[in-house]
């Protein structure tokens, strides 16, 4: 009981700190918006357009990060699962190594100015001098 009054106390003096410190450096102009640390926001989302390239990123890394989650589980379950589940696992992380190569190969990795061309090898080629 005496833990749980201490914890109460200590996160109570936090909050009122908090409050009267974060209250000096509230105030101003973009603080209050909340978008990007202060920055002001120039004109509307709907006017803005992304490249297409920021969303295949994005995509990607959902992907790749998805299968980290598959490769822990595995990881964790090592023992139990026995030969059939690290065969298992290595079929797995070679078919993502042979889409990563796929994805560098093709230029779907590459950042920068991009122009698309029709044709089995390739999607996408950095545009002339870059």
């Amino acid at each position: 009981m005496l833990f749980v009054l201490a914890v109460v106390g200590v996160l109570g003096m936090v909050l009122v700190a908090a409050w009267y410190i974060g209250a000096k450096a509230r105030h101003g102009g973009a603080r209050n918006i909340p978008f990007e640390s202060g920055i002001v926001p120039v004109g509307d989302a709907e006017d803005m357009r992304l490249s297409i390239e920021f969303y295949l990123i994005a995509v990607f890394f959902v992907i790749f990060d998805l299968e980290t989650i598959f490769v822990i589980a595995w990881a964790v379950a090592f023992h139990d699962l026995g030969w059939r589940g690290y065969t298992g696992a290595s079929i797995f992380i070679a078919l993502l190594l042979a889409v990563l190569f796929y994805e560098w190969r093709t230029g779907a990795l590459d950042w920068g100015l991009k122009r698309r061309v029709r044709g089995p090898a390739r999607y996408a080629r950095a545009a002339e001098g870059t």
